[in-house]
């Protein structure tokens, strides 16, 4: 018996020596990878199919997931969900009483650029919420410089929900 080796692999080890039989941890390479993202690869075994489908998540997901906010930064923009409480300061005699609301807006690329490079950057939560709020307070509330231009802030707290699509 082969050290190390579980007693039906040590019998294959001898009777196929040079043979070892592949290792569940160890990962595919990229060659194979490749081969299985080009169809070359049709039906692999079912240790590898596992293998082989978390190795091409991992390739290519930060691609894709780059190009996606690419577009969303220069091209297309982002649309934001949320039902949170928000509220502004105004002048004197406006209603700015703080109230829940469910918003799905359209933000356009520059506003979805800042949010990317904060988070870039490792911004936190507040501070990624504080962009968002400037974002609504300028597309949603001002109406793109339309409407409320003495809006002084946007206060956004008590989150239930925020979903950014791209």
């Amino acid at each position: 018996m082969m050290p190390g080796l579980p007693l039906h692999e040590a019998d294959a080890a001898r009777r196929h020596p040079g043979k070892r039989p592949p290792r569940p941890d160890r990962k595919p390479g990229r060659r194979t990878v490749e081969r299985y993202v080009r169809d070359q690869i049709r039906r692999p075994r079912p240790d590898l199919a596992g293998r082989l489908a978390d190795a091409v998540r991992a390739r290519w997901q930060p691609r894709i997931r780059e190009q996606a906010r690419r577009q969303a930064a220069t091209t297309t923009g982002l649309v934001i969900d949320t039902r949170a409480r928000l509220g502004y300061t105004a002048p004197i005699g406006s209603t700015d009483q703080d109230r829940i609301r469910h918003l799905t807006v359209a933000l356009p690329p520059q506003h979805a650029a800042r949010l990317f490079n904060a988070q870039e950057q490792g911004a936190g939560d507040r501070e990624l919420q504080q962009i968002a709020a400037e974002a609504l307070k300028k597309v949603y509330f001002q109406d793109g410089g339309r409407r409320a231009g003495s809006l002084e802030e946007v206060r956004f707290t008590d989150v239930e929900h925020l979903d950014f699509e791209l």
